[in-house]
């Protein structure tokens, strides 16, 4: 061994070392012998550092699982007596080994059995236990042994292969598992379960942590084996005295667990679980109360759960078998376990409760089949109902402001709690609504003198019933009359009780996330919306101290008004100049905070824009409103452009192209308030949206912050093309020509869907621009896909693939607007040279995206140039590429028909060849039939076939035909 490069091992050894260990573990794994000088060390115990011993059972490992055919039967013998060696040796050491080692030899012990176990080594387990006996470290190996064979055999969290081979491998490796599987349980597993028994039975009193690593083994092998060699009075005996030992009953209740989560006959598993129940009741384990145990409480819980689901799943099974007998006692002993339920699901420890959330939803969805409810159950149904109510309810540790793994833990169970309400207004939709009216108009008519926690889940509660009470398009104030009633009252005191000065944050975002969700109700009671909209206004809202309040006030404020835009009509005036301030551009000098950011301010605009859009005034009025707002915008945007010319710091040019990439970024927010309906034409706002242009577009010559800038102007242009249409044409030709300076991939990936928009929209109108700039743009792209590149630069590789996508995706879009002429203009050479490329594209690139694309590009140009008037040598063009293309393309190693985008590739590409014939005619098998296909040495008949199946009338028996 390098006994400098194992310094490395050590985890404080410096890079260098560790870097030479590394490369020396690299060496060891292709070396023929080296494992043999690792297995002598172990066997020799050569070497004391836990480090190097870890790392001879890595080489061990290596070469059990990836090299452990080439050897012969001498060395396999040898690996066999090395790992027997070290066994014995573990009984004798002084100290046992670390437990990361006991854990790796036992991984290397589970691979040899695998391999070995069906062929060389069927004593496997015998010979492990005549060697350890009822030593206790010899115990501790076998057991950690056995937990790596299942690991192995059961473990589906294991992915022993790459992707690419995953799913072959996995179902070899599935049939050697259960091969492996039925010859233990024939030749070996009643001698493992006596060995667990004697385990048990020998330590349960004196070694608790080897008891309960062999309870984990029973419960791990119990889902596989003959369950009667553990389901019997002296197992579960044993298992159930373990319960009332402090150090075992966890594991014990997981080992429970398992025996009662097998699957078997519905009433076996009956009398399994009312047995197991009787006795641990009698034991005085349902007496949840008097436990304070949280740990094994959780642990009892999950049983419990287990137990529940379990006799659930039997009842399903005899109602559909028809057994109504069984059924009925099968639902009694359901019954008789819902009290111990409710015991654990309003446990204030929410991990205990959690755990029986499952045995609780199945007990409803029970109810929810049966024709009436006895008085019980509707007890039962009420007490889940209160039950999680209660449970909805933030505890005083919460922390609002600093949301950890505890608070997101608490969200996750909130969400489980919401599933259990939903599936109680399945079952009893008016006991759910009573049931939250009660709670919520006597927590409201209190709120001063009531703590936070019981107020938020008050109008949560109101909140949730939107979802659990469905309703089509939130319709909850109309059609059933108890229903609406009772919402409409819980809404009118929500919004008139005061509550929305609630001093805590928690209250006063249930309150504007409810108002959001009702706003039907504020078109049945519009006088509340004044009171509302000052809510969203001042400190309680938008000018909360709370940034996160504010933030989400400001999305829900947009919403509220997009809602309800027809009731807006008399507070539009007053609602812009109170947000006036919050709509200011905040200036990148030092020290200023805004109250929203923004990405919050973003809202604002685009609320401003729909108050003013559907508003009743006149063209002129919502012109000069629409002025007000976006001036600001502007003369800013014009301070801060010249300021950044003049910058010479960095940070400095990134905060101004920031603020102005903002400014950009609202004007182009106002402008979502307008529709088919409401254009901004018909608003007379062209001209305010047109000397916004005018203002952006500099910014495009700017040689600073190219990136951020760019980017911000492009997007408010793709906003204009929509909605000035025809307008913006004038300001394409220069602002194209400034985004095509001094590009990069990223740039002009960016640049192409813009052009394609303005392309598809405008079509022949834009001919004359497109004809002038095709050709620059294309150098562009040109110029950047031939830059060279490093050879593993990942990210490069991909900017250039997808720049190649985006120039494909800008042919397809000229061609298919039926505008080929813009191609046909560019000149002899450079037509042919953008063929090439696209040959090239559909071809070359194993890019099926790509090529599915090219393919579109070559049916368009031979539909629309492959007739007999088309341009001069373009049908000797089809024949001398685009045919050929049809071919090479399926033809290529990279071309997987195992991928959906490829068989799309390979779809577009019988299209291709489809529109061929269908311009070409005769010619075109005559050329298939007679030259080309022979050409390939394709046999006569297979010649015959192909041509018979491309000129069926239907595409897609051709298609098929292709794919076969």
């Amino acid at each position: 061994m390098d006994e400098q490069a194992l310094l490395g091992l050590n985890p404080n050894a410096d890079a260098d070392f560790r870097q030479r260990a590394l490369a020396y573990f690299e060496q060891l794994k292709i070396s023929q012998d080296a494992w043999q000088v690792c297995a002598e060390a172990l066997a020799q115990s050569i070497y004391s550092d836990d480090h190097i011993k870890f790392f001879c059972f890595q080489v061990l490992e290596h070469q059990v699982k990836f090299k452990y055919s080439e050897l012969t039967e001498v060395q396999q013998q040898l690996i066999r007596e090395t790992l027997i060696t070290w066994l014995q040796a573990q009984m004798l050491n002084p100290q046992p080994e670390k437990t990361f080692i006991r854990n790796k030899a036992a991984q290397v012990f589970a691979l040899l059995f695998v391999t070995e176990y069906l062929t060389k080594w069927p004593k496997f387990f015998f010979d492990i236990l005549s060697v350890v006996d009822l030593n206790p470290r010899g115990v501790d190996m076998y057991l950690r042994i056995l937990m790596a064979v299942d690991a192995e055999l059961v473990d589906r969290d294991v992915v022993h292969t790459s992707e690419a081979s995953y799913y072959f491998a996995l179902t070899l490796e599935a049939r050697r598992n259960t091969l492996l599987k039925d010859t233990m349980r024939e030749q070996c597993i009643p001698s493992l379960v006596e060995s667990w028994y004697q385990i048990l039975q020998n330590y349960q009193y004196n070694n608790s942590e080897l008891t309960c690593q062999c309870l984990e083994v029973v419960g791990a092998y119990v889902s596989w084996i003959d369950l009667s060699l553990i389901a019997n009075e002296r197992f579960i005996n044993m298992l159930l005295g373990h319960m009332s030992v402090e150090v075992l009953r966890e594991e014990a209740c997981d080992c429970l667990f398992e025996i009662v989560n097998k699957g078997m006959d519905p009433i076996d598993k009956t009398k399994l679980v009312e047995s197991l129940c009787q006795v641990l009741q009698s034991a005085g384990l349902f007496s949840i109360d008097q436990e304070d145990d949280v740990d094994f409480l959780a642990r009892f819980s999950k049983l419990v759960n287990g137990m529940g689901q379990a006799l659930i799943a039997s009842w399903t099974k005899l109602i559909k078998n028809g057994d109504m007998k069984s059924a009925q006692d099968t639902l009694q002993a359901i019954e008789a376990k819902v009290a111990l339920m409710l015991q654990l699901l309003i446990h204030e420890d929410d991990d205990i409760s959690s755990n029986i959330i499952g045995f609780c939803y199945d007990y409803l969805h029970i109810l929810k089949q049966l024709s009436a409810l006895s008085d019980q159950q509707k007890a039962n149904v009420e007490a889940i109902m209160l039950a999680v109510m209660k449970k909805l309810t933030y505890d005083e540790e919460y922390n609002f402001e600093n949301e950890g793994e505890d608070e997101a833990m608490f969200v996750e169970y909130r969400k489980q709690l919401k599933l259990l309400l939903d599936r109680l207004a399945q079952v009893s939709p008016e006991l759910l609504l009573a049931s939250v009216r009660r709670v919520y108009n006597t927590t409201l008519q209190n709120w001063q003198t009531t703590r936070f926690m019981e107020v938020e889940v008050a109008i949560r509660l109101l909140y949730m019933l939107a979802e659990a009470l469905p309703v089509s398009h939130g319709a909850h104030f109309s059609g059933d009359v108890t229903k609406a009633t009772a919402l409409q009252d819980m809404m009118r005191t929500l919004v008139t009780s005061g509550v929305s000065a609630y001093q805590h944050t928690s209250v006063t975002l249930e309150f504007f996330e409810t108002v959001v969700r009702y706003e039907k109700f504020f078109a049945v009671e519009p006088q509340h919306i004044p009171t509302v909209l000052m809510a969203f206004l001042d400190h309680r809202g938008l000018r909360h101290t709370s940034p996160k309040v504010r933030s989400r006030t400001a999305y829900l404020f947009s919403r509220f008004v997009k809602s309800l835009n027809k009731q807006m009509n008399p507070f539009i005036e007053d609602v812009l100049n109170r947000i006036q301030d919050l709509m200011e551009l905040s200036p990148p000098e030092n020290g200023y905070q805004a109250l929203l950011s923004s990405d919050d301010q973003l809202f604002i605009y685009e609320t401003a824009g729909v108050l003013i859009v559907n508003s009743e005034y006149s063209a002129e009025r919502k012109q000069v409103l629409m002025r007000n707002l976006l001036t600001p915008l502007m003369e800013k945007f014009k301070v801060l452009l010249e300021k950044l010319m003049m910058a010479q710091d960095e940070d400095r040019q990134m905060a101004l192209a920031d603020c102005l990439n903002h400014a950009v970024g609202f004007a182009s927010r106002t402008s979502k308030a307008f529709s088919n309906k409401q254009t901004v034409k018909q608003c007379g706002c062209s001209e305010v949206y047109l000397d916004c242009l005018q203002t952006f577009l500099p910014a495009l010559s700017c040689p600073l912050q190219k990136e951020v800038l760019r980017s911000g102007v492009r997007t408010f242009l793709h906003r204009m093309i929509i909605c000035l249409e025809e307008e913006v044409l004038p300001f394409i030709p220069s602002a194209s020509e400034h985004m095509l300076k001094d590009c990069e991939a990223k740039d002009l990936q960016e640049f192409i869907p813009l052009i394609n928009q303005i392309t598809a929209k405008f079509k022949t109108q834009v001919s004359p621009f497109l004809q002038q700039m095709f050709m620059p743009l294309l150098h562009a792209i040109f110029e950047v896909l031939l830059l060279p590149a490093e050879e593993n630069d990942q990210s490069a590789a991909l900017e250039k693939q997808m720049l190649r996508r985006s120039y494909f995706a800008f042919l397809q879009t000229v061609t298919g607007s039926g505008m080929s002429e813009v191609i046909a203009n560019q000149g002899a050479e450079n037509v042919e040279r953008v063929l090439f490329t696209v040959i090239q594209g559909a071809v070359d690139y194993p890019d099926p995206i790509a090529q599915k694309t090219c393919f579109i590009i070559l049916s368009k140009l031979v539909e629309l140039w492959g007739g007999k008037d088309g341009p001069v040598g373009f049908a000797d063009f089809v024949y001398k590429h685009i045919v050929p293309a049809c071919f090479l393309a399926p033809l290529k190693q990279t071309f997987d028909l195992a991928d959906a985008q490829t068989v799309l590739a390979l779809s577009e590409c019988a299209v291709t060849l489809k529109t061929i014939h269908l311009k070409r005619g005769p010619e075109c098998i005559q050329y298939l039939q007679q030259e080309y296909l022979p050409s390939l040495q394709v046999a006569p008949e297979i010649i015959q076939e192909f041509c018979q199946a491309l000129q069926q009338p239907d595409a897609k028996v051709f298609k098929n035909y292709l794919k076969v």
